[in-house]
């Protein structure tokens, strides 16, 4: 079974929420379709069903590689290096 590589190098605690919402949506004038948090630095986009999909662009520009969601009631997290739910 794969495993992430990554989480256990992910800053403790995790970094605050650096925007309410996707500022990258907000300069677009886009909607985002749901959030998500780079758990390295804090970026809040938005997801792939998103006209911009602005988390998967932060992760190829930054390179940081695990994210969380970023909606209420939901807790899971994911790599976008090894591909998989972390």
């Amino acid at each position: 079974m794969k495993q992430c590589t990554h989480a256990d190098a992910l800053p403790h605690p995790e970094p605050e929420p650096l925007a309410a919402t996707c500022p990258e949506c907000l300069r677009d004038g886009t909607h985002p379709v749901q959030l998500r948090l780079c758990l390295t630095c804090g970026h809040v986009g938005c997801c792939d069903s998103s006209p911009g999909q602005h988390a998967t662009g932060h992760h190829r520009e930054s390179g940081h590689p695990v994210m969380r969601t970023f909606e209420p009631g939901e807790d899971w997290r994911w790599c976008f290096v090894d591909h998989i739910l972390v």
